[in-house]
């Protein structure tokens, strides 16, 4: 799925929550992407973007962070602007990952917990992880650069049982059946 000829061309993908009950710890979820280069596009990351940095050349950051989620709607987004990506790249993958610090969580532990891709006013994703009550981590966007240099949208909603590093490694797989 792309939108239009040019493709993507600046995306940003926005997390919700439900702060956790006041006599428990504080829900603590990012949003990651991990960028792959043209050589390698299912290989190692060449790098990743996450609450605390963003990409070396600043086409991929954080403009909102929240460590406890506010039930106010998306309290956390990233900005992804694909056209100013170097043509060195050919995918990125955006995914959700829960801090684990306080003990197990997963997307059944939390409420009113939801992710939205939007490009401009155009709604490219939006998703509750109801499918993924058991798991950590998910993936939820790939980005794919085409042959002309376009880059198309895919939904990606795929769970993994992992912490927030090891899921860095792990999200840009290739799905196993």
């Amino acid at each position: 799925m792309s939108s239009g000829s040019q493709g993507v061309v600046k995306a940003e993908v926005r997390l919700k929550w439900d702060p956790s009950p006041w006599d428990r710890p504080p829900h603590h979820l990012d949003i990651i992407a991990t960028t792959y280069s043209a050589d390698a596009p299912y290989g190692r990351p060449v790098y990743v973007v996450h609450f605390d940095s963003r990409s070396p050349d600043g086409t991929i950051n954080m403009s909102r962070h929240s460590q406890t989620g506010q039930g106010l709607g998306y309290v956390e987004a990233m900005t992804l602007e694909l056209d100013r990506l170097a043509s060195s790249f050919a995918r990125v993958v955006v995914g959700v990952a829960i801090h684990q610090n306080s003990g197990p969580k997963t997307f059944g532990d939390l409420s009113n917990a939801g992710v939205l891709v939007v490009e401009g006013y155009r709604e490219l994703l939006k998703d509750d992880f109801a499918q993924l009550a058991g798991f950590t981590a998910t993936t939820v966007a790939e980005f794919i650069r085409d042959t002309s240099g376009a880059w198309e949208f895919h939904e990606c909603i795929r769970g993994f049982d992992s912490d927030p590093v090891l899921f860095t490694a792990e999200m840009g797989s290739i799905p196993q059946p």
